[in-house]
């Protein structure tokens, strides 16, 4: 899993015109595909996007690249420079705020895809008795080149470069000195970025002016250690512009010195001038800081001991002993810790009891009811976190409605006299904001029967806690709550509609500033502060605020926390209303069984509700195609061969298969992964399908004749139904040892402050007063469990490393030659048996 947050970037050249500003927004990128797009920053040189873009990444890289790109609205926006992190480099910049020099991009530089390859020597006897040395080259097939201006037909030349040196012969004239062969050219592969070439080419070696068959011919090891045999793999594009270089890989024929056959996969490279030492300083540079993660997961047994001792973490007195607390404690950042945990809690239905728990314990600890839940405690980020997943589509139903409707109407809101633009109205202005505020505040206080059950169980116990703990203070019961449900759930989804999912784009400025001030209303409407117009530091929307301060918006809001937080809050008759899950624009494939023609190929709107998978030819128009989601029999990646065609899946029904094309792999997965949640529980659901398409009268994977044949092969683990269940519990396991690993000299450090506080009961050294230490036995005997729980996975992982090790082949598919992170590997076993990747 990983986290990219583009969070700003500075000092970028100046636009060579007369206004010298830009328009900025930024990509992330595995390797050249595009997989996320921030906001455009209009009129800056120092762009703050301040977004976080979170992804389970489904495909192996070796660059994560971030692109700065200068929007042009007459021709297509140009690159002003790019970051690109090498995979076996990550590490070195993990959750760490780092300023990267932007980077020149060159054509020749941007590659991507592997190569299988190859050769083998052999002597040849002509009819005039001469020997000639050839060389055999096979070009096999080639995997993951990356797509061009939306298309890839690659093809690749073969070249034998260097000296040429010939035998000396008094019938020959001499030869010798640099030389390179003429190219030799595959066939170019249409529409496919995996192409399967399998062609040889031959070149003569070495020229030996006669033969004699009682004395072996042995060439010269010099000319061969300087020979090479060079494949370039190319676009080939109908542009004026010439084909495109996808990449190169050179191979020195040394490698056959111990065998006249050699075979391998190896990554592209850049080409030679692919490096141009270019100044990078004057490009300006983009801050970063990114999480990523990469576990291996072990069969659940194998957890057994650190998955108890966590599921026991809401049971322990005090509740700062237990592993989950301890985990808060040595994390750097709260939010490092409390994701793993919370999913972790949810799998196993503990994570009411867990949260109660630690959020009972930190009002323990709170003096002032004004500050109750307000700093970024293990118990905040925890709540946020069960928030954000087991919210999301209560969110959406409340929300989403009228968030559009202020997208689609443009209606001006701006209230600052200042930001007035001319001919606008203030009190127009006012009053379009007005009736925004009341709608979203109308649609907030209403939806209480919708909040989802976690939830309410979570604020019952933050409302309990706070009341029993302040008992002369009779708001805190309500403030304790809102602090949660309107500042850090509903307020951020107004002012940030995109990051969960309510619009699919970035809104417009004027769309984004009226959303921020309907987010700061709304705000301060939940907060249920004495003095309301004081917390503005703005005076126009101090004044703006007046029109919302009847006693009535105050009772609506004490009303709807008492629904969400109050025991036996819920109404018996069920909500039958569709909950939109995903939406967006994809390519999908006519139903029909059409052989020929890409015009069966067309962009869609497609839209899945907890109720059928429609799809549209624009949003908002009637569906074109319903599929009852109890028709989903499965849901499963289709392979490139079927129509050459990447981030393909197919949506299996009882009668066929719809096909469809998502944006990138990232889209793609989130699609499959939603689509089979929701219909994970059907009856009738496959074991096994087809994962090629079925076209000139066969599936083109096990060329069965019949359409109705079974499946070839084993459907995957789809995700299931239930959101307790919708996480793997031992791969966020695997995710809290990895994390206290990390940080065993922190464990260590908080043994012997347990120890330090058993024993002298005085003033504690200032190393140790960062540790919540309640019961110092009791916490030393959590932590000397967690220690050897964490120790024996490390010795599991050390060995399985140690075991992989001794089975991968350099230069196999899965590590090709090139593969930088595979040396690093290497590297790490010859200096340790231990580290966790």
């Amino acid at each position: 899993m990983s986290l990219f947050p583009p969070s700003e970037a500075k000092n970028l050249p100046t636009y060579p015109g007369p206004n010298k500003m830009r328009d900025c927004y930024c990509t992330v990128n595995l390797d050249r595909e595009e997989v996320f797009r921030t906001k455009i920053v209009e009129k800056s040189l120092c762009p703050f996007y301040g977004e976080d873009f979170y992804c389970e990444i489904p495909r192996s890289f070796r660059h994560l690249s971030f692109y700065i790109f200068d929007r042009d609205v007459f021709r297509r926006d140009s690159i002003i420079g790019k970051v690109a992190i090498q995979k076996e480099d990550l590490p070195k910049y993990h959750n760490r705020d780092t300023w990267f020099l932007l980077q020149h991009v060159d054509a020749d530089s941007e590659v991507q895809g592997k190569v299988h390859l190859e050769l083998r020597l052999s002597e040849v006897i002509t009819d005039t008795g001469v020997v000639c040395h050839k060389l055999a080259t096979r070009i096999l097939e080639c995997q993951g080149l990356p797509i061009v201006n939306g298309q890839c037909d690659p093809y690749a030349t073969v070249t034998l470069a260097g000296p040429y040196r010939q035998v000396p012969c008094p019938h020959l004239p001499a030869a010798s000195g640099p030389r390179r062969s003429e190219a030799k050219k595959t066939k170019v592969k249409k529409k496919t970025n995996n192409p399967q070439f399998d062609e040889v080419f031959y070149f003569e070696v070495t020229r030996p002016c006669s033969y004699s068959r009682k004395s072996h011919f042995d060439f010269e090891e010099e000319d061969v250690d300087k020979l090479e045999i060079r494949v370039d793999l190319w676009n080939a594009s109908n542009l004026k512009f010439g084909d495109e270089f996808l990449g190169e890989l050179r191979v020195p024929l040394n490698v056959l010195r111990q065998s006249s056959s050699y075979e391998a996969w190896y990554f592209l490279q850049p080409r030679d001038n692919g490096s141009k030492s270019l100044k990078p300083g004057d490009l300006g540079s983009l801050r970063l800081n990114v999480v990523y993660t990469e576990d291996h997961v072990f069969s659940s047994d194998y957890y057994s001991p650190l998955r108890d001792l966590l599921l026991r973490s809401a049971d322990v007195e005090p509740v700062s002993a237990s592993a989950a607390h301890v985990l808060g404690e040595v994390c750097r950042e709260k939010q490092e810790a409390a994701v793993p945990l919370v999913r972790f809690f949810l799998h196993y239905g503990r994570v009411v009891p867990f949260i109660s728990a630690i959020a009972n314990a930190e009002v323990q600890r709170t003096q002032d009811p004004n500050t109750i839940f307000r700093g970024n405690s293990l118990t905040s980020k925890c709540i946020d976190e069960t928030m954000k997943l087991a919210g999301m589509h209560y969110l959406h139903v409340t929300l989403k409605p009228t968030i559009e409707e202020i997208c689609q109407s443009h209606k001006s809101c701006e209230i600052d006299p200042v930001k007035l633009k001319d001919g606008e109205n203030l009190e127009n202005n006012m009053e379009n904001l007005r009736q925004y505020v009341d709608r979203i505040f109308t649609v907030i206080t209403k939806s209480g029967v919708s909040c989802p059950t976690v939830m309410c169980d979570i604020f019952f116990s933050l409302r309990e806690a706070a009341a029993k703990r302040f008992q002369d203070d009779l708001d805190v019961r309500y403030t304790a709550v809102s602090s949660f449900i309107f500042l850090r759930f509903f307020a951020p989804a107004i002012l940030s509609p995109n990051l969960f999912q309510l619009t699919p784009h970035h809104t417009d400025p004027q769309t984004s500033r009226t959303l921020t001030l309907i987010s700061k209303t709304i705000q301060t409407l939940g907060s249920l502060s004495k003095s309301k117009s004081a917390s503005f530091k703005e005076s126009y929307m101090a004044a703006f605020y007046e029109f919302f301060n009847e006693q009535k918006y105050a009772d609506a809001v004490k009303n709807f926390l008492d629904l969400i937080s109050s025991s036996g809050r819920r109404d018996p008759k069920s909500i039958e209303q569709p909950i939109l899950l995903k939406e967006g624009f994809m390519i999908k494939r006519a139903q029909g069984r059409k052989r020929f023609g890409m015009k069966n190929f067309k962009k869609r709107w497609f839209r899945l509700t907890n109720h059928e998978f429609t799809y549209q030819k624009s949003k908002g128009d009637q569906p074109l195609c319903s599929i009852p989601i109890e028709n989903i029999l499965a849901v499963e990646g289709l392979e490139e061969e079927s129509f050459k065609m990447k981030n393909m899946f197919q949506v299996i029904q009882p009668e066929r298969a719809l096909y469809i094309q998502a944006n990138n792999c990232v889209e793609a997965k989130a699609w499959i992964d939603v689509l089979t949640k929701v219909s994970q529980c059907n009856k009738k659901r496959l074991t096994v399908y087809h994962p090629s398409a079925y076209l000139n009268g066969h599936w083109l994977c096990c060329r069965a004749s019949s359409d109705t044949a079974p499946g070839c092969s084993p459907c995957t683990g789809g995700l299931p139904a239930n959101i307790q269940l919708d996480i793997d519990g031992d791969r966020e396991t695997e995710r809290i040892y990895s994390l206290f690993n990390s940080y065993m000299s922190k464990l260590e450090k908080m043994q012997e402050a347990c120890g330090s506080r058993s024993v002298y009961d005085g003033p504690e050294q200032e190393e140790y007063s960062t540790f919540i230490i309640d019961d110092p036995q009791e916490t030393y005997k959590t932590l000397k469990q967690v220690i050897a729980g964490v120790g024996a996975l490390e010795q599991e992982h050390a060995q399985y490393k140690r075991d992989k090790f001794k089975k991968t082949k350099y230069g196999s598919q899965e590590h090709p030659i090139g593969d930088k992170s595979f040396q690093s590997y290497i590297r790490q076993q010859s200096e340790t048996s231990t580290h966790s990747i």
